[in-house]
């Protein structure tokens, strides 16, 4: 069985997850920038949080699939190299727009542009993973993999509110930015061997590539991802569980931080530390489930971590409305990580085991845009109904929700088994 120290004494893998935990550890600092802009113009609202957020999530949808379809052409290390340059400098243009042209309107523009271009990092890291592993370590590469942005988050959100008030909201900027670049750096460290072709007589292949050349456009290959989604089982099972999980997450995103912020009377700081532990969370459930049920049914694990997931959001809410309970919110917040670190896991390495090294771009990009998808439409929704029902009753409601689907599946497994 690989263990993580075997994994990260592959060098390739090592510059990749260094480099991530680095540019990740910025982004969260931007982040809490962010919120903090937007709390000062509009406090408390829901719809403002939302609407950033929509320049955030929309590239998925825009771009996404176009990006996917492209990573399957290109080389990918190269692909991530230019994609980190062009984010870090195009974060510096946020503070420029504040401190030169004094307008704030254009932040939603490069927002947009940011996150466009991060359609292209994003497949191509999740694709090459296989390339620069050996298959027994590549459950345990996916597992250190995703501890890059929860490390990231362990470390800057548990300290952006401070950060944020030491260094300013443009000095946050900055950081995000050095963090883009010094990850290009360690990704071309890397080294890729790049798959052999397979060569029959020279100008019958040449002759069949000139043929499938003429036939194939980026929209096909678009196409061919999302076939894949319909096609095979464990794909749809994966697509099932990530669109209810980005849902839910979607669903409370907006709704949460201003919950903390109206029950706390804080912007950041209580929201930076329980992402802190929500964040020590996911790390603690991924290396947990990496270690010791790696054997366990993926299935049921992953049901049963989602009824515990949505009985801890329930909790939470509880404790935070009616006790104002930090203490309890904490502990909650951990619980929560826990339990979602195994899911992704296991969905990133059910999709990369189903499916062949030439197609893995197309299909992340199209299980990003399925995903996000229902992170955006539920984000705005509850966003709206939060001004008419309440930040802590919507809660609930995802909480019981997750609850219900994760009972639910383990009932059906039972029932199948007998």
């Amino acid at each position: 069985m690989a263990r993580f120290r075997h994994v990260l004494k592959n060098k390739n893998f090592f510059c990749l997850w260094v480099g991530q935990i680095i540019s990740q550890f910025g982004d969260r600092l931007n982040q809490m920038a962010l919120i903090a802009l937007v709390y000062h113009k509009s406090p408390g609202s829901t719809i403002e949080l939302a609407k950033l957020l929509f320049f955030i999530v929309i590239p998925v949808f825009v771009i996404g699939p176009i990006a996917g379809a492209y990573v399957d052409r290109w080389n990918r290390k190269y692909t991530m190299i230019v994609s980190d340059i062009l984010r870090g400098v195009l974060v510096l243009l946020i503070p420029f727009s504040i401190i030169f042209l004094k307008q704030t309107v254009f932040i939603y523009p490069l927002v947009f542009i940011i996150f466009s271009v991060t359609r292209f990092f994003l497949p191509s890291k999740m694709a090459i993973i296989p390339s620069i592993v050996s298959p027994d370590q590549l459950l345990v590469a996916n597992s250190l993999s995703d501890t890059t942005r929860m490390i990231a988050t362990v470390i800057g959100l548990g300290f952006a509110g401070i950060l944020v008030k030491w260094v300013g909201v443009i000095g946050s900027f900055y950081i995000d930015s050095v963090s883009f670049f010094i990850s290009a750096l360690l990704t071309a460290a890397i080294v890729v061997k790049e798959a052999k072709p397979k060569f029959k007589n020279g100008l019958l292949v040449a002759e069949e590539a000139i043929k499938n050349a003429m036939k194939r456009s980026i929209f096909a290959d678009i196409k061919a991802g999302f076939e894949y989604l319909i096609k095979l089982e464990k794909i749809r099972f994966v697509v099932s569980i990530l669109f209810l999980l980005m849902s839910g997450i979607g669903a409370i995103f907006c709704v949460i931080i201003v919950f903390i912020q109206n029950s706390f009377g804080t912007i950041t700081s209580d929201i930076g530390l329980l992402g802190m532990f929500l964040g020590i969370g996911l790390f603690a459930g991924t290396v947990f489930y990496g270690r010791v049920m790696q054997n366990f049914t993926k299935s049921k694990v992953i049901f049963t971590n989602l009824a515990i997931i949505g009985a801890s959001i329930v909790a939470f809410t509880v404790f935070v409305k009616e006790f104002q309970s930090f203490l309890f919110a904490s502990i909650l917040s951990f619980t929560i990580g826990f339990f979602v670190g195994p899911i992704i896991v296991l969905c990133n390495t059910l999709v990369q085991e189903a499916l062949p090294e030439d197609a893995r771009g197309r299909v992340f990009s199209s299980v990003e845009a399925i995903m996000h998808l229902g992170f955006l439409v539920f984000m705005l929704l509850t966003s709206f109904l939060a001004e008419f029902i309440g930040n802590a009753w919507i809660l609930i409601i995802i909480g019981g929700i997750f609850s219900l689907f994760g009972i639910g599946g383990i009932i059906l497994k039972l029932k199948a088994k007998n």
